[in-house]
């Protein structure tokens, strides 16, 4: 896994699906600014910020030389009757025009913004699990892979929501390593656990302070935003090394999206919310760069001359 693997999305310019969540900057400015700081992708934002014809979202995208990769696509999964698949299906055709292969799937409460969520029951975890798994399937016969990502506010939260999808499912996650941190799972460790359910990576740095207000209740998790709780990459308690290590021992070759939530209230005069992406992408380039070039474990290298430090006897030698 190199550096040309990083990708931006619009939410860390400010862009996002939630109602009244600030200003939102145009796309000519997000993707221009994107390509200023060496992106080559992005994820497609929320409804409304790229044209609705999906000739007319690839033709944009081109003019900024700009790779489509698919995006963050909020549904309800756990409403008995309400079938995603007909929703998912027309997104799809967008997902062929630009060329995309990755569906970012969250399972929403039905309320607006992320800041409380409802229990759900076992009937209601039955109907999620199998929607997933339905949404997999039809996002494999376009060519797509289906992620599933775990979301404060949303039904796939915390720990036990997350092993429950692993456990009940077979749909692979997308690591949002700021959302899995606020909602109490460490990012890190889920991918020395689970690294083979990995396929796509959202990349944002955490202020765990912040975080734990949001997790005890002191702080909805749109304040925590507005405050912000989300940090460019290295300036957070986000333990990256550990995280692209495991990914990569594994074999990953999905993408490291950048993401980094921000509420804006105006247009910047200044670079504005691309100070702290041209930080983020500085650093995760750096740490790419250096797993990719660092050498592997010894005992790996000596597995495969047929060699080990263990006793003559203990390999089978007298």
């Amino acid at each position: 896994m190199t550096a040309d693997r990083i990708a931006g999305a619009p939410i860390s310019w400010g862009v996002c699906e939630v109602p009244g969540w600030g200003y939102q900057l145009p796309p000519a400015r997000v993707l221009a600014e994107m390509r200023d700081v060496g992106l080559v992708a992005t994820e497609l934002g929320p409804e409304g910020f790229l044209p609705a014809d999906p000739g007319a979202t690839a033709d944009v995208l081109a003019r900024h030389d700009l790779q489509a990769i698919g995006g963050f696509t909020p549904l309800l999964l756990h409403v008995p009757g309400k079938d995603p698949v007909p929703d998912v299906e027309q997104l799809l055709k967008t997902y062929a025009a630009t060329g995309s292969d990755v569906l970012v799937l969250s399972a929403v409460t039905g309320l607006d913004g992320y800041d409380e969520r409802p229990e759900l029951d076992d009937d209601g975890w039955a109907t999620l699990l199998g929607n997933l798994d339905r949404l997999h399937a039809t996002a494999a016969g376009h060519g797509v892979k289906a992620v599933l990502h775990p979301h404060v506010g949303t039904m796939v939260e915390n720990g036990a929501d997350v092993q429950r999808v692993l456990d009940g499912s077979s749909i692979a996650l997308c690591l949002d390593t700021g959302h899995l941190l606020i909602g109490g799972t460490d990012p890190a460790e889920l991918t020395r656990q689970a690294p083979h359910r990995i396929a796509h990576t959202h990349v944002k740095d955490v202020d765990l302070g912040l975080a734990r207000q949001v997790q005890s209740g002191r702080r909805t998790y749109t304040e925590a935003v507005r405050e912000g709780v989300y940090r460019p990459v290295g300036h957070g308690d986000v333990d990256f090394a550990a995280i692209v290590g495991h990914l990569r021992d594994d074999g990953y070759t999905g993408w490291y999206v950048l993401e980094q939530d921000t509420i804006l209230t105006e247009e910047p005069r200044d670079e504005g919310p691309l100070t702290d992406v041209r930080t983020s992408v500085e650093e995760l380039r750096t740490l790419l760069d250096a797993r990719a070039g660092r050498r592997r474990p010894a005992e790996e290298e000596r597995r495969e001359r047929g060699t080990s430090d263990r006793a003559p006897e203990e390999q089978g030698g007298v």
